[in-house]
């Protein structure tokens, strides 16, 4: 089969890419820096064209309210581009739970990414899943001065993001879902007792103080950034990750 994997020199979208062709499919990545523009359109015909599967790893460049202008105009494209080209199957990922948390700009906008895929005129598959385990650093810097970190306790279920490929190959590789897959690292933890094991394993020495009211994931509910009885469990453990870095 051949997949052309939008956003596919990414995080995610090189693992995705490496995976599908050590499986004996051609995944073939595109981004701004191989010609391809999901909002100007530029590169998208030409990037579908052949393609069995488009696996649309893209992202926003913000995280606030620009975010759904951008993923409405890089669906459309895709769509627009993916129908044109005789596309069979469109995936992407999201997240755990993000249907859940109206109160973030980023996370409604993700909402309406599914929404445009659901509606849309190709068979597809969601993958959402929870937080990677590579952002944790990112989390902490956004309340963190030299000597404290501040965290709120919000349950979450960080997955490696080799993992979250290895979830996305997968789904890609099979019949479209038309529906979600969820998937979730094996742990839950809560985010102020995530930051204490990252700074301990590093031996840094601020503090964690556990503050509600700090950061993005400040605004999310209870456990609903967390995999729940339809989740699959990915292997990677938190700490067995933070020993291999």
């Amino acid at each position: 089969m051949k997949f052309a994997v939008i956003g596919g020199t990414g995080l995610i979208g090189s693992k995705v890419v490496e995976k599908l062709n050590a499986g004996g499919h051609e995944a073939v990545p595109h981004s701004k820096s191989t010609g391809v523009d999901v909002i100007t359109g530029e590169g998208l015909e030409n990037a579908a064209a052949g393609a069995d599967v488009i696996v649309n790893l893209t992202n926003s460049p913000t995280f606030d309210e620009a975010s759904p202008a951008f993923f409405r105009q890089s669906m459309e494209n895709l769509l627009r581009a993916g129908q044109k080209a005789g596309v069979g199957h469109f995936v992407v990922l999201s997240i755990v739970g993000v249907d859940q948390v109206p109160e973030l700009d980023y996370y409604r906008a993700k909402v309406l990414q599914e929404d445009i895929l659901t509606a849309g005129p190709i068979p597809y598959s969601i993958v959402r899943a929870t937080q990677f385990m590579e952002f944790v650093d990112a989390v902490m810097s956004w309340t963190a001065d030299a000597a404290t970190v501040r965290l709120p306790a919000t349950p979450i279920q960080p997955i490696a993001a080799q993992d979250v490929a290895d979830a996305v190959a997968a789904v890609a590789a099979g019949e479209p879902l038309r529906g979600i897959h969820n998937i979730a690292g094996p742990e839950v933890f809560s985010l102020d007792e995530l930051g204490r094991i990252t700074l301990a394993a590093r031996s840094d020495g601020r503090t964690v103080t556990t503050d509600d009211t700090a950061g993005m994931f400040a605004a999310v509910r209870g456990d609903v950034l967390t995999g729940k009885d339809d989740a699959s469990l990915a292997p990677t453990r938190y700490a067995d990750w933070l020993a291999s870095r």
